[in-house]
């Protein structure tokens, strides 16, 4: 039988997006016999990664400084403009995103985006729930929102693109022994499933769909306006609230499953998504002790 030939395990396990299935002999010692079925075309140039990294790092810092800015309580501030574009849920960032995430399995050298995506995808939540770009109520606003939400469900089935075949690769690496027949042939006692079984993150997940429904709310509130009821607008804090809860949790399960690679560059990666969720509940609490000070003050008024 014919084997692909796959230069290292790097790219044998974390690589293959096929694993076939062959029968075996032996049910007791080698119940299920696996092999890579398929053959990695190689690394995109580490110029390509390099660019990568500096755009992403780019819209970090963007962002960053964006929520600083809007920790001012001065009103908004006159880059509402140019924020729509330096954001990485604008409508500048956000496709280069997407198509770094369609072409993210051959980026693996500086900057691998089968570790580095997820935390790209949770920056790009945060800025869609920190931000809420636009002022109008006519279809302007709707068709940049809406096409927000379809960024994000096409970044999260990219993203699951490039980090499925790792984790399954993980799986298949960890929980089996090699039966010595080729490079990438394993014996398990349990079947391979897509993903693995050892990190159950997902790009296509809760997370994303209650963002996604946080974008449609403001849709809602927005076009109309006061006619609005008010439990549409209830759900909509609701539901901001439960997107900060579940990216938050993302991040800690990630940040403690860290891949068996660069797990330094992962940590600081991780540490600055961290960072914006932390300035986010900053803002909250200087804008909630702010409506507490001013209560505070229309009481003494009326004393």
């Amino acid at each position: 039988m014919h084997y692909p030939a796959l230069a290292n395990t790097h790219s044998t396990f974390f690589k293959c997006t096929r694993w076939q299935l062959e029968e075996t002999l032996d049910k007791f010692s080698c119940p299920f016999h696996y092999y890579c079925d398929s053959i990695y075309p190689g690394d995109y140039p580490a110029a390509i990664d390099l660019l990568v990294l500096i755009f992403t790092a780019a819209t970090y810092m963007s962002t960053l400084l964006f929520m600083l800015a809007d920790m001012s309580f001065r009103g908004k501030f006159c880059l509402d403009q140019p924020k729509k574009f330096l954001l990485p849920s604008g409508p500048f960032s956000l496709p280069i995103f997407l198509f770094v995430l369609a072409k993210g399995y051959r980026i693996n050298t500086l900057f691998p985006l089968f570790l580095m995506g997820p935390p790209i995808l949770h920056m790009v939540y945060i800025s869609a729930l920190t931000f809420d770009n636009g002022a109008d109520k006519d279809i302007k606003y709707v068709f940049f929102e809406a096409s927000t939400m379809s960024g994000i469900l096409h970044a999260s089935l990219n993203l699951d693109s490039v980090i499925l075949p790792y984790y399954t690769g993980l799986d298949a690496l960890v929980g089996s022994e090699f039966s010595g027949e080729c490079p990438s042939c394993v014996c398990r006692n349990a079947p391979l499933e897509v993903g693995g079984r050892f990190v159950s993150y997902r790009g296509w997940s809760g997370t994303t769909f209650v963002v996604v429904c946080v974008l449609c709310t403001r849709i809602v509130c927005r076009v109309a306006g006061d006619k609005v009821m008010r439990k549409v607008v209830v759900l909509k804090w609701l539901l901001e609230g439960l997107g900060w809860v579940l990216i938050t949790w993302d991040c800690v399960y990630l940040s403690a499953n860290l891949g068996v690679e660069r797990r330094e560059l992962q940590g600081v990666v991780y540490g600055c998504v961290f960072g914006l969720v932390f300035v986010h509940i900053i803002k909250l609490l200087r804008r909630w002790h702010l409506m507490c000070s001013v209560g505070n003050q229309n009481q003494l008024d009326q004393v």
